[in-house]
């Protein structure tokens, strides 16, 4: 008799008269917000606009959600095209099936679209909402939970998933929540991308390349732990050689892009200025008003001095000429004598 383990819910579906409300859906729907609510703060911190990031997800979160779909589909093709099965279950996302790899990939492509058309950095757009993302995986993994779905091997340990449906050639049984782990391991990604961004400025794509990585190594040892149908290579899954090829990437990019672009853009959005930090407003107004009183004294100083030159000039000539016309008369005076 298990004393401990986490419940499965018994269905993942609530109906509110005709309309179905799926934990699934709403975990996807959740972690959309927090990521758009986090990149925004995150975007205006860096001097960008307020709203330009939930602007450009309007474009990112269907191309990712198409891109997700499609890389399930295509990775698990004989789930919906082989004899006996239904093709039309491939539009059915409510009941799971999103791939990360293309749902970054093909969101990303999204993001591009709307970056260009706000004419801001892509790269500097990315950095702003990689943890954020990672956040939404977190949450949407327990959409897993409901759909019990995308677990591991079998075990008794006290937090082991205890899984009840027999739907799709489930097993009923306790087995490692594979999707807890995944959860728990994208939140401690999104916390070290907001410390390395802050620790060490990233930019340029940096701070996006370091979610991609991170994320990559723990998606590669619980992958290996998942007991779910999937194809393998050479002994591995395939989603493990995905990852282990996205982390050697996402590497290399760091190492040439600090190399290529070391620091951080100074502009993340063309036409937004940042004010002065709070507290030195009124000392740089006084220091404007100074620096323009000491130049107007100078300038009126100047004048003065160049015609006091002429005056000074003068008044020696005219003393030397008085002094000329002295000797002169003297001269008279004993040539007369004389």
């Amino acid at each position: 008799m298990e004393l401990a383990y986490i419940p499965s819910p018994s269905r993942g579906v609530l109906y509110l008269g005709p309309i179905p409300l799926r934990g699934y859906a709403f975990c996807i729907i959740i972690g959309v917000f927090v990521a758009v609510w986090l990149g925004n703060k995150r975007w205006i911190a860096r001097g960008g606009r307020a709203g330009t990031v939930a602007d450009i997800a309007v474009w990112a979160v269907p191309f990712g959600l198409v891109g997700g779909r499609l890389y399930h589909v295509i990775t698990d093709y004989e789930l919906y095209f082989s004899p006996g099965r239904d093709w039309v279950d491939a539009f059915k996302v409510w009941q799971g099936g999103l791939g990360i790899w293309g749902a970054i990939a093909l969101g990303a492509l999204g993001a591009w679209i709307g970056a260009r058309r706000r004419g801001v950095p892509m790269p500097a757009y990315a950095d702003a909402v990689a943890p954020g993302i990672a956040f939404a995986q977190a949450i949407g993994r327990w959409g897993n939970w409901f759909n019990q779905e995308l677990y591991g091997r079998e075990t008794h340990v006290p937090w082991a998933l205890h899984i009840t449906s027999s739907e799709g050639g489930r097993v009923p049984g306790y087995y490692h929540p594979t999707f807890l782990y995944e959860s728990l391991w994208c939140i401690g990604v999104a916390l070290l991308v907001i410390w390395a961004d802050r620790r060490f400025k990233l930019g340029h794509g940096r701070a996006f390349a370091l979610y991609v990585a991170a994320y990559c190594v723990g998606r590669g040892w619980i992958e290996y732990m998942r007991v779910d149908d999937a194809h393998h290579i050479l002994g591995l899954r395939l989603n493990d050689w995905t990852a282990m090829i996205v982390f050697l990437l996402a590497v290399a990019y760091i190492v040439v892009s600090s190399k290529l672009r070391p620091g951080r853009e100074a502009v993340v959005e063309p036409g937004v200025s940042d004010g002065p930090a709070e507290g030195t407003e009124g000392a740089g107004e006084a220091q404007d008003d100074a620096d323009q009183a000491g130049k107007a004294g100078k300038a009126e100083a100047e004048p003065d001095a160049v015609e006091a030159e002429p005056d000074a000039v003068t008044a020696e000539d005219e003393k030397e000429q008085a002094e000329a016309a002295e000797s002169a008369e003297s001269a008279e005076s004993a040539s007369k004598k004389s």
